[in-house]
Formats: C-alpha cells, structure tokens, sequence
C-alpha cells in the first residue's frame, strides 16, 4: 500500500542524486534552488545536442514543457526517449497544455514516443490531455469538484498507461486503479508563480531515491503541502512566502509539520 514515505528527503541527502531538468523559463531558478535545498544536485540542461550524453550520468529527469517552442520539445522527446532506455523515472510537466492547439500537438507527439513515469498536472492540463472541454486560460485551471478531479486523474492514468499527479485544493494521485487524495497545505500557493513546475522537480528528486514512482508523487504531494504550511507561518507577502517554502524544504524534519497534512485512499 502506497503511503507517504517521509525517509526519502534524508535518503536525497545521502545520495545526493543528479535530477535533469529540462525547465520553464519562468521558474528554472525556483527549482534549481529547491533540489539543491532538499539535498540533490540539479543540472538544468537544455540543448538537444546534449540529452544522450546527461541522461547517461542523470538518476531522474523532469521535463517540463513551458514557454516551449520547437527546439524545446527536441530536447524533451530525446531525454525522454533515453530516459525510458536507461530505465529511468521521468517525470513530464505539460504546462499549459490547453493554452493552444500547437502546445497539445506537441505533448501528445512525445507521449506517442515514450511513457513518463509520471504526469503531473492540474485539472484544466488533464481535460486538455483528454481531448475534454477545458476552461483553462494560459497555464492556468479552474478547481473543479474533488469529485471529477478524482474521476479525471484515474482515467488519464489508463489511457496513458502512467502514474498521473493532479493537483488543486486537493492533489491526486493514480496508477489508473488506486487514488490517493492528499489535503491541507496553504491557499497562498496560489499568489505565486511556478509551485507546479517546482512539484514537478520535487516528484523527480523523491523519484531517484523512492522504490516505485506512486510513493514518489504521492510523499512529493504531501511534503510540499507541509512546507507551504510552515512557510505561511512565517511570511508577510508572496515574496517572503517563496523564500520560507525553500526554507522549509531544506530542514530536516520539514515533513513533521504534515500534522495539518491528511492523506487518504480513494476506494472506487
């Protein structure tokens, strides 16, 4: 049974894994900072020319398809295709993937060409992916009902044969059977840009260290529910909100504040 497995930040610390990020412009830095934080080394490679060669020393890859344009999606279908020859997790972060029918082309060409150990989305990118009627406006989602959420995460799942993040009030995770719901966390998460995208890195980091990928999403999910709840104990705005978030990630114990934290399986 999948629970969280709050040993994985001290086994990123003493293995130190190496997570390649192929990153949002917007929020390359946050994530960079956040593995290092947490104990891993981030190597933020984007060319091409380059993917064989990183995949071959990298233990995770998080692939994330914001502010794409052409040379961006060569770079994710390579990684990702020498990832899935190398047997490593890649976690895929379509970001915005609704926003226009180029973007959805695009993902769905890479998902055509190799399988993510992990979708991490949120409920407008799942519609998107689904070929659903979605309300997104730019990277942005709408809540939607736990309800459909639960509904949609599990479906998009089956149809791509992966373990599937969606997130929102309440974050989902599903293999396309078992549904974890994890709750809580803090409502400023939304007064700032790219706590997805650095989600997305915190599932690849679990991911090098964790013993399958389900455990790995669903630890991440609840881990960054906790720091949201110390950092808005100590912020005064957004700004300072961000700062506490990587603050919190990188102190041991950060997970013993998941008191305020609930995680519980879905029966279907």
């Amino acid at each position: 049974m999948t629970t969280p497995d709050f040993s994985l930040p001290e086994a990123v610390r003493r293995r130190r894994p190496l997570v390649h990020c192929v990153s949002n412009l917007v929020s390359a830095g946050d994530c960079a900072n956040l593995a290092l934080a947490l104990g891993a080394s981030p190597i933020m490679a984007q060319a091409p020319e380059e993917m064989e060669a990183i995949a071959a020393v990298s233990d995770a890859a998080v692939l994330n398809t914001g502010t794409p344009d052409g040379e961006k999606f060569r770079a994710c279908l390579l990684r990702g295709q020498a990832a899935q020859r190398l047997g490593q997790p890649v976690i895929l972060d379509p970001v915005g993937v609704g926003a226009s029918p180029w973007r959805l082309e695009r993902v769905e060409a890479l998902l055509e060409r190799f399988t993510p150990a992990l979708l991490r989305v949120n409920l407008g990118e799942a519609q998107a992916l689904l070929r659903l009627e979605s309300q997104e406006r730019g990277v942005d989602s709408p809540a939607g009902t736990l309800a459909r959420r639960a509904e949609l995460a599990r479906r998009l799942a089956r149809e791509r044969g992966t373990a599937v993040l969606l997130t929102g009030p309440e974050d989902m995770a599903s293999d396309g059977e078992a549904l974890w719901t994890v709750s809580g966390g803090s409502a400023r998460m939304t007064e700032i840009t790219g706590a997805g995208c650095m989600l997305s890195v915190l599932c690849g980091v679990f991911a090098a260290v964790a013993p399958d990928i389900l455990t790995a999403a669903v630890t991440a999910a609840a881990f960054w529910k906790a720091c949201a709840l110390r950092a808005e104990e100590r912020a005064e705005g957004p700004g300072s909100f961000r700062a506490a978030l990587l603050d919190a990630a990188g102190t041991p114990g950060a997970a013993d504040g998941a008191a305020g934290v609930q995680v519980e399986r879905i029966r279907l």
